[in-house]
C-alpha cells in the first residue's frame, strides 16, 4: 500500500493531523504535495539513491518533504534541529546530501549551516527569495515524475557514544511504490494496527521509530496525529480528543505520565486505545507494570535499531509472565555471544547479535561496520542480554555503558531503573567515574521531581533516603558510591540520555582534579 492509493479511494481523510495547531493534511493534499516535492527534486539534477536531508521541527510538511523524497527514489537523511551547526554540517557533509530543507523560524541556525556548507542548496519553510520552499513548490506540477521508484533512508545515530554515523539501508528491491514491506507486515500481524488507526506519534520525526512507524500507518491508510512537543498530560488530553487507537512511546514518555497527580491521570480516558508500542530503552518492570495496570494489555514492546537488522516483540500477556523480556525475534534469529563471538549457554549473558536478518553497513565508516559484525557475519547493535530457553530475550545494557569496578561488571540500566521509580526522582544516569582504588566508581546522576528537595541540608537527606532505598534492592557492589544532583539531565527528546557527554564530564573534572 501507499498514500497515493487511499488519496484516490479516501482523498478527504485526513493522512496528518498536528496536535497543537490542529493542522490538517488530507491524502489528496499529501498526494499533491509530494509529487511536487519529487518534481522539485528532479528539477534540482536531485536524481535516484542521491541523499537528501530534512531538518525540522515536528511540521505538517514533514511529510509530503519524506514521501516526495521516497517516491523520487532518493535516501531520506532526517537530521535533528537540535544539533549545532557544525554538528549538520558534520552529516550534511559525510551523507553527501545534495539538498537541505529547513526552517526559517531558525535561520539563525541555518544561516551558520549555510556558511560552512555552502554547497549544500538550502529550501526552507516560510523562507523568502531563492530559499522559499512553497515558492518553490507552487511552480511544480503535482503529477508523479516520469520515473518514480520507492527510496529509502539514512538516518544518522544520535551520537550518544561518539560522532553520528549513517546506517547506509539498500533501496527496496521492489521499485514499486505499492509494494508492501517488513514495517507493513509487522503493524499488521504483530501489532493489530488496522486502516482505521488514529496513531499518535509523541516524538521528534527525525528519529528513525517515529518517523518510519507513522509513515508505516499512512501506506495503511490511517490518520497521524503529532505531537510538536511532548508534554505528559497534553499526550492524555490528545488520546481522549482524537480517540487514538495506537501509540507509541518511549520509557521515559510512561515515566513522566506516571508521575502525573493522580487527579490529573483520572480527568483523561484513554480507553480507545487498542496498541501502545513501547522500544528505544528497555522499560523497567515497575513502570511497565503500572503502565498495565492503568491502560490494559495493550502495551507491546520491540527491540530493533536504526540498522534494521533484527527486530524482537512481546505482547503484555506474554510479558506478564516473562517481566523484564523485550520478546521473540521475528526478524532475524537472536544470538548470544562471548567475547570471542561464540554463542554462550541460555541463561549466561553475553553480547546480542542477531543472525539470518537484513544487511546494513555505517556510512563512510568500514571499521564501525566491522566492529558489529562478528566472525559468523552476524551482526549487534551493542547491547548485552541473556536468552531464556524459549527464545526470550532479556537486555541488561549498553556494552559501552558498562562500568568495571573492582574487577566486577557492572551494568547501569538495573541502577536507573530502580531509581526512577523513586517517587521524588524525575530522571537518572548512572556511569562510571575514574576511581584510584576500583578503576571505576558508580556515580547515580539525579533530576528530583523538584529541585526545592536537594537545597540546603535537603540534598543529604534524600542522597541517604535513595541510597537506603537501592540498598534494599541491590547488591552492594551495584550501590552508588556517590550520588550528584541536577536540575536537568541531557536527554534527547526522543528519550535517549546522552550519557557520554556526563561520562566525559567525570572523567574530565578527576584529570583537572
Amino acid at each position: 500500500m501507499h498514500p497515493s492509493v487511499h488519496a484516490a479511494s479516501q482523498p478527504d481523510k485526513p493522512a496528518l493531523i498536528m496536535a497543537g495547531s490542529c493542522e490538517t493534511l488530507t491524502y489528496a493534499e499529501l498526494e499533491a504535495q509530494s509529487n511536487r516535492v519529487a518534481q522539485l527534486l528532479r528539477d534540482r539534477g536531485v536524481g535516484i539513491e542521491d541523499p537528501v536531508a530534512i531538518c525540522l521541527d515536528n511540521d505538517a510538511m514533514y511529510y509530503p518533504l519524506a514521501w516526495g523524497i521516497n517516491r523520487a527514489g532518493g535516501l531520506m537523511v532526517a537530521i535533528s534541529n537540535r544539533l549545532t551547526a557544525p554538528e549538520i554540517c558534520y552529516i550534511l557533509k559525510d551523507s553527501g546530501a545534495k539538498l537541505l530543507f529547513c526552517t526559517e523560524k531558525q535561520a539563525e541556525l541555518f544561516d551558520a549551516v549555510a556558511k560552512d556548507c555552502g554547497g549544500v542548496p538550502q529550501l526552507r519553510v516560510g523562507g523568502e527569495g531563492e530559499r522559499d520552499l512553497a515558492a518553490a513548490l507552487s511552480a511544480m506540477p503535482t503529477e508523479p515524475i516520469a520515473d518514480e521508484r520507492a527510496g529509502s533512508d539514512m538516518l544518522y545515530s544520535s551520537g550518544t557514544t561518539g560522532q553520528p554515523k549513517g546506517v547506509r539501508l539498500p533501496l527496496p528491491d521492489e521499485p514499486e511504490l505499492t509494494a508492501p514491506n517488513a514495517m507493513i507486515g509487522l503493524a499488521t500481524m504483530a501489532f493489530g494496527i488496522k486502516p482505521d488507526s488514529v496513531y499518535l506519534s509523541p516524538a521528534p520525526l527525525y528519529h528513525a521509530a517515529p518517523l518510519r512507524w507513522s509513515m508505516t500507518i499512512q501506506r495503511l491508510g490511517g490518520t497521524v496525529v503529532v505531537m510538536e512537543k511532548f508534554d505528559p498530560e497534553r499526550a492524555l488530553a490528545v488520546i481522549e480528543e482524537h480517540e487514538v487507537t495506537d501509540a507509541q512511546f518511549v520509557p521515559t514518555h510512561f515515566v513522566r505520565m506516571l508521575k502525573l497527580p493522580g487527579e490529573i491521570r483520572a480527568k483523561y480516558d484513554a480507553s480507545s486505545l487498542r496498541c501502545a508500542i513501547h522500544a528505544a530503552a528497555p522499560c523497567p518492570v515497575p513502570v511497565k507494570e503500572a503502565m498495565i495496570d492503568w491502560w490494559g494489555p495493550v502495551l507491546f514492546e520491540y527491540y530493533a535499531g536504526t540498522e534494521g537488522n533484527g527486530f524482537t516483540f512481546i505482547n503484555s500477556t506474554d510479558w506478564q509472565e516473562r517481566k523484564g523480556s523485550v520478546g521473540k525475534a521475528v526478524i532475524g534469529t537472536v544470538r548470544i555471544c562471548d567475547e570471542h563471538g561464540d554463542e554462550v549457554l541460555h541463561g549466561e549473558e553475553g553480547q546480542v547479535f542477531f543472525s539470518d536478518g537484513k544487511p546494513f553497513s555505517y556510512h563512510n565508516d568500514p571499521d564501525k561496520t566491522a566492529d558489529a559484525t562478528n566472525k559468523h557475519g552476524w551482526t549487534s547493535l551493542g547491547d548485552v542480554g541473556r536468552q531464556d530457553e524459549d527464545g526470550f530475550l532479556y537486555l541488561t545494557d549498553r556494552k559501552s555503558f558498562m562500568i568495571i569496578s573492582g574487577g566486577v561488571n557492572i551494568y547501569p540500566q538495573e541502577i536507573e531503573n530502580l531509581l526512577v521509580t523513586h517517587d521524588k526522582v524525575a530522571d537518572a544516569a548512572v556511569i562510571g567515574a575514574p576511581d584510584d582504588d576500583l578503576g571505576e566508581k558508580v556515580v547515580a546522576v539525579v533530576q528530583p521531581v523538584d529541585m526545592a528537595l536537594v537545597e540546603g541540608d535537603a540534598g543529604e537527606a534524600l542522597e541517604e533516603e535513595l541510597c537506603a532505598f537501592l540498598g534494599e534492592r541491590l547488591s552492594r557492589v551495584k550501590m552508588p558510591r556517590q550520588i550528584d544532583f541536577r536540575a536537568e539531565l541531557p536527554r534527547e527528546p526522543t528519550g535517549k540520555l546522552y550519557k557520554r557527554l556526563l561520562r566525559d564530564e567525570y572523567r574530565d573534572a578527576a584529570k583537572a582534579g
